[in-house]
């Protein structure tokens, strides 16, 4: 296709656009869909009919139909409108086959949502009809006449609709959704029995031979749910109303999406528990781990920043260093001490690698972590780094060399 030239092509002229939709549109109840242009009528399920007709006897072609949320009132906005102005002062003009003869070429009028006055009659449809579910959804929430037969076990429930929801989703692992977020239950239920009557699974919709097959076909399979991507439901969910021209498929992609499309979205406004360190030695508690080096440094004479330093203890052996005065202090003996005593040591937390300083400074350090071979202790205790901590004596240097 191609625009067809000239003056009458392509007209978008500025419009007063309407606050509110006719009083006749709203007040419409019937269920016939008028053709735009002459008497001819289909019924409402008959709307691909009537579009083809349109199309074929009048070249109206109107674009994105399924976001038309009210079809019928939409048709007969526009019936209205037609009559007093020409079609042209809305519509965009399409010339088919432009470069043929001109006996085989055709205009084609697109009426679309690039036309201010029909976007807002779309949204305005739209809007109407999210008031209208969620006055539905109200009454069906506080509704307590709701009377209805469990489809699985033939179970009786009167009162309210959350009581029936509820049942099915505990005691037989059908989970339609919350009971808060479903509107026109009793339609959604009536649709989703005939599919268990006609002995259809409800996720993959294949057909069983029984009612028997079709059970254990659904409980195996864990097929206990409908089948999302069937647009069928699509009307039964709120979510599907709240924004223009998507259904909860398009909305919760947007919400995913921008989820992970933030990349500075580093959680660093995310507030943890706060931290509380222990010292090695008291009871004494403080609120981050400098003021507990400071701590340990004033009262019980131990840096353990210098000391780390001096020897140069590398990540694993601060760990069995912070291990073993935690031992030694409630007198517990273990030869290996990268276990905690304490579970929640927040000192263990902060300990830094002196190697990964090191490489902070362009220096590099293969380091295996190797466990020790306790077959031979009383090696392993002469060659431990932690017998730097311990008194020299005469009675420890005899101990040593027996």
């Amino acid at each position: 296709m191609a625009a067809a030239g000239g003056n009458k092509d392509w007209i978008l002229e500025p419009l007063s656009l309407p606050e509110t939709i006719p009083n006749a549109v709203q007040e419409s109840t019937s269920s016939l869909l008028p053709c735009i242009f002459c008497e001819e009528c289909y019924p409402s399920e008959d709307k691909k009919d009537l579009l083809r007709h349109m199309i074929l006897d009048h070249k109206l072609v109107i674009s994105d139909v399924k976001l038309i949320v009210d079809f019928r009132r939409y048709i007969l906005y526009w019936k209205k409108r037609f009559t007093e102005q020409p079609i042209t002062d809305f519509c965009s003009v399409i010339r088919t086959n432009s470069q043929g003869p001109e006996e085989d070429q055709a205009d084609f009028y697109l009426l679309s949502g690039v036309l201010p006055e029909d976007r807002v009659l779309r949204e305005q449809l739209q809007q109407k009809r999210l008031e209208e579910v969620l006055e539905q959804q109200q009454r069906e929430r506080i509704d307590t006449n709701f009377y209805r037969i469990c489809m699985f076990c033939n179970g009786e429930f009167a009162g309210n609709r959350a009581i029936l929801l509820n049942h099915m989703a505990k005691d037989h692992a059908f989970n339609m959704g919350l009971p808060d977020n479903i509107v026109y239950c009793n339609e959604f239920l009536d649709l989703v029995q005939k599919k268990v009557d006609n002995l259809q699974c409800l996720y993959c919709e294949k057909t069983f031979r029984d009612k028997n097959t079709l059970r254990d076909h659904m409980r195996k399979k864990q097929h206990r749910k409908i089948n999302a991507k069937n647009q069928e439901y699509d009307r039964f969910y709120t979510i599907n109303y709240l924004e223009f021209g998507k259904n909860w498929v398009e909305v919760q992609s947007e919400d995913d999406g921008g989820i992970t499309e933030e990349p500075d979205d580093d959680w660093s406004d995310w507030q943890g528990s706060p931290m509380c360190a222990v010292c090695l030695f008291c009871e004494k508690a403080k609120d981050s781990t400098e003021k507990l080096h400071l701590h340990m440094k004033a009262a019980h004479h131990f840096d353990l920043l210098k000391l780390k330093s001096e020897m140069g203890l590398n990540f694993y052996q601060q760990v069995k260093l912070v291990n073993f005065i935690r031992r030694e202090i409630h007198q517990c003996r273990c030869h290996r001490y990268y276990f905690p005593t304490y579970e929640n040591d927040a000192l263990l937390c902060t300990l830094s690698d002196s190697e990964s300083e090191a490489m902070a400074d362009n220096r590099t350090t293969d380091i295996p972590v190797v466990a020790e071979d306790i077959s031979n202790l009383q090696t392993l205790k002469q060659s431990s780094i932690l017998n730097a901590l311990q008194p020299r004596g005469p009675a420890n240097k005899q101990s040593t060399s027996s």
